[in-house]
């Protein structure tokens, strides 16, 4: 924070307080924060690589991170615009999984085109975002409550629909390749790539250049920093509000069509976990839980630990509790270093 002091003529001249080494890199970390995870992410690739050798360090085992992660990469961007506002989303998970049983159900029940199918689910994603976000701009309900029921909603209707029906990988590559389209591979040298994981990257950047580089992305950190301050600044916070879960019922359908391709089906029992797998990549991505901070850069920084500690520690025999039980010290490590920073802002 810069101080003021006046000169003889009367001039008001600005200059900042000597922070120490400490309080400069406590400064660095909160106007980058995306550098955290990032330097996470580095430590986590050099231990494992040290450890596993060519084992790990291959285009391929490289590259099956990010096939991993991108479905949790996608429904984490949709979770970051909502916790940018100081919101919640729990209904995440069960958003992406409706919307592919609404692609599968449309064009195998129904016999619709594969593309209007696939369109009506993107539909399905956006409007459950959109009651979202209406229950909690117009209603004022908190979002926690709102999405909490959603989920369970959502999840309700998705097993009533579908009637726990699984429509076969089988079925979709014969007659609705389509459905199958983001999980398509391809390959760049020895890396193997999927669509979905193509998608993955440039859904970040655009965000990444939309929340940083537009009125609207500006607005969404506004609300997210003080509600009432952004109004009375002319925000519109509830259009605001509304808008950003309705974007991340969006991305949530675009998920649920990733989802297909990358376990091949349509099942109502798939991506059970996306709403707690999504949060745990936005904190640990650097995105404060309290709003108004954060990076979309960092989500996908996030989402990348988590797959190469998953197969790091996969390919080094260890259990698989091993991984929770070291998700879970980085989340509440990624917590305090949040609060420490923000220390900066007080």
């Amino acid at each position: 924070m810069s101080n003021v002091n006046t000169t003889e003529d009367g001039i008001a001249k600005f200059y900042s307080p000597h922070r120490g080494v400490v309080g400069t890199i406590q400064h660095w970390l909160h106007i980058n924060p995306a550098l955290v995870p990032l330097i996470v992410l580095v430590a986590s690739i050099v231990v494992f690589g040290l450890l596993l050798g060519s084992k790990f360090f291959s285009p391929f085992a490289l590259t099956l991170i990010l096939q991993q992660v991108q479905i949790v990469g996608i429904v984490a961007a949709a979770q970051s615009l909502v916790i940018l506002t100081a919101g919640i989303d729990l209904s995440v998970g069960a958003i992406a999984v409706i919307s592919s049983v609404v692609m599968g159900q449309f064009t195998f029940r129904y016999g619709l085109p594969v593309e209007v199918a696939v369109a009506c689910g993107l539909i399905v994603g956006t409007a459950v975002g959109y009651l979202n976000g209406w229950l909690i701009a117009v209603m004022k309900l908190p979002p926690f409550i709102v999405t909490l029921g959603m989920w369970q909603i959502v999840l309700a209707a998705n097993f009533l629909y579908s009637a726990n029906e699984t429509i076969r990988s089988q079925d979709i590559a014969k007659n609705a390749a389509l459905l199958q389209l983001l999980g398509a591979k391809f390959k760049i040298g020895g890396a193997v790539f999927t669509v979905g994981v193509l998608f993955m990257v440039i859904l970040v950047i655009m965000l990444a250049y939309i929340l940083r580089h537009t009125a609207w992305g500006r607005h969404v950190y506004a609300v997210g920093d003080d509600p009432e301050a952004a109004e009375l600044s002319g925000v519109n916070v509830k259009g605001t509000l509304i808008s950003v879960y309705a974007v991340a019922g969006l991305i949530c359908g675009f998920a649920g069509w990733a989802l297909i391709g990358r376990i091949g089906s349509v099942s109502p029992t798939s991506g059970q976990l996306l709403n707690i797998e999504s949060i745990t990549a936005v904190v640990i991505g650097g995105i404060s839980l309290f709003g108004g901070r954060g990076s979309i850069l960092g989500t996908f920084f996030g989402a990348l630990i988590v797959g190469v500690f998953t197969l790091g520690l996969r390919l080094m025999g260890a259990d698989a509790q091993w991984t929770y039980l070291l998700i879970g010290v980085l989340i509440i490590a990624a917590v305090a270093v949040d609060q420490w920073i923000r220390k900066v802002s007080a």
